[in-house]
């Protein structure tokens, strides 16, 4: 009787060691992942690189910010786009975090796009995050995956060395975003003087 419950402990710390083996060897490849694509500098790969349709998500043109005396503004639009519907673009200084339905993980890239609003606060300015969502779904459910995604992306920019009482947390007046359901479920982050 002794025996049959000692085999069932070395069993089931068998069975544990081999998850735990298996748990520490999946979050060390994510962990690679993360730093290769998030903050290392690498170019995630694009959906272009797989062979899979590519659609860019383009909102309307913004105007040009006016620089003020003795400063510069980045102008330059760079986009991400991954397969999955998540993808950020930069557009004259403002950051745009696109979403796929549901979801409030953000697409690879996050701390490279954020550099010109890090860049802006350092200047003595103040980020300002606001939600969308789109227009599908139960309204109350999209309200708060909006204010979550805000809030995901506050949180990278307070780990990227961000001062907390720099980033403002706002509820846009129309929480529905324009455009395409692709474009509404956005958060964006803007340059406050």
């Amino acid at each position: 009787m002794s025996s049959s419950s000692d085999d069932d402990s070395q069993q089931r710390f068998a069975l544990g060691f081999l998850f735990a083996l298996i748990a520490l060897v999946v979050f060390t490849v994510v962990g690679v992942s993360v730093f290769n694509y998030g903050m290392g500098g690498a170019t995630p790969p694009t959906a272009q690189d797989s062979g899979l349709p590519v659609t860019q998500v383009e909102p309307a043109e913004a105007p040009a910010p006016v620089p003020a005396p003795g400063s510069t503004v980045t102008t330059e639009t760079v986009t991400v786009v991954i397969p999955e519907g998540a993808s950020i673009q930069v557009v004259g200084g403002v950051v745009n975090f696109y979403f796929a339905t549901g979801s409030a993980d953000l697409a690879p890239g996050a701390a490279e796009a954020l550099a010109v609003v890090i860049k802006g606060v350092e200047g003595g300015r103040k980020a300002v995050i606001s939600g969308f969502h789109d227009t599908t779904g139960d309204a109350k459910i999209n309200e708060e995956l909006a204010k979550l995604r805000a809030q995901t992306v506050r949180d990278v920019l307070v780990g990227l060395g961000v001062p907390a009482d720099k980033v403002d947390l706002q509820k846009p007046v129309v929480g529905t975003g324009s455009g395409n359901n692709a474009e509404a479920r956005r958060v964006e982050v803007k340059l406050l003087d």
